[in-house]
């Protein structure tokens, strides 16, 4: 016979209280943590996976900028080739679909003691991150960046009064390349860049600077600022390009100090850290109709000016 649940023993009715001694349990525990930030939580996995992801891009992509700088495509070998960029290896995949542009390419890389490897079409695909290849890959060396204070031993080495030109956000590896080319046609002694979030000297701008990066170093630096604030140490006359300037360049005249160029980008010019850096700004007079300046003809312009002044 079953037993009634409010019958006798089982009766339920009132019980003692704790007296106080669970108080504590009693208590808030505060507001729930975000779901992110419990380790239990799906969304803590999601998130973790995310910046674990973000981190690994973001150390492939130093590994990339500071490894060796891989040139895929049939043209783009061919021209480095041609221009005397320095290389290290050319891969070729085998039984090749041969023209005159890769028998150039090997007659080239053989002329100047490149590697040549035999290299399968998944090899070149991993080797150029998928890039269309087109069967032919070459492999320059990562550059050899000088210390700003090398490009002043440069000038003290020639004698003369150091020329140098600092850029402030160019990213395009191209205009890095055209400015080396024009500092080293009137007289310059080297390029300053930033290490991070600018262009650096891969093949693209040693195909640019059309053999210039062989004779002018190019200086990279953790920070641009303090970079400029140690030149200026060293009596460094630091000027800035910028179409708002205070002086127009032909009224400024270069004496036989030490002076440096800053160059900024086409679209944001030089930024304001780096303007309050500058001992002067100055403008380039241009017609009205035009806007702005390339920053590689504005470098070059403004090279030229320099070196006519000191010959004055």
């Amino acid at each position: 016979m079953a037993s009634n649940p409010r019958s006798g023993g089982s009766k339920k009715g009132p019980t003692k209280g704790s007296g106080g001694k669970n108080k504590r349990s009693l208590a808030g525990r505060g507001p729930t943590p975000k779901a992110e930030d419990r380790v239990y939580h799906k969304a803590h996995k999601t998130t973790a996976n995310k910046k674990a992801a973000n981190a690994s891009a973001q150390a492939k992509r130093r590994k990339k900028e500071n490894g060796p700088n891989m040139v895929a495509g049939r043209n783009s070998v061919l021209e480095v080739l041609r221009e005397d960029v320095p290389a290290t290896t050319l891969y070729v995949v085998g039984r090749i679909d041969s023209d005159d542009r890769v028998r150039e390419a090997i007659t080239l890389a053989t002329k100047r003691g490149i590697s040549m490897l035999e290299a399968s079409k998944p090899d070149l695909d991993r080797l150029t991150d998928d890039a269309i290849h087109q069967g032919i890959a070459l492999q320059i060396p990562p550059y050899d960046y000088a210390e700003p204070r090398d490009l002043l031993e440069v000038a003290a080495d020639k004698s003369e009064a150091p020329l140098l030109v600092a850029l402030d956000g160019i990213t395009d590896p191209r205009n890095l390349g055209a400015i080396v080319r024009s500092a080293a046609a009137f007289g310059g002694h080297g390029v300053i860049i930033p290490e991070r979030r600018a262009a650096s000297m891969t093949a693209a701008a040693w195909k640019t600077s059309a053999g210039a990066a062989a004779r002018i170093r190019v200086a990279q630096v953790v920070n641009l600022a303090r970079a400029i604030d140690e030149l200026k140490k060293q009596n460094v006359f630091v000027v800035g390009l910028d179409m708002d300037g205070d002086v127009e360049l032909p009224e400024l005249t270069f004496s036989r100090d030490p002076v440096c160029i800053v160059v900024g980008s086409e679209g944001k010019g030089i930024s304001r850290l780096i303007a309050e850096k500058c001992d002067q700004i100055v403008s380039i007079p241009i017609a009205a109709t035009t806007e702005s300046l390339n920053a590689g003809i504005a470098a070059a312009v403004s090279l030229y000016e320099v070196a006519r002044t000191r010959r004055g």
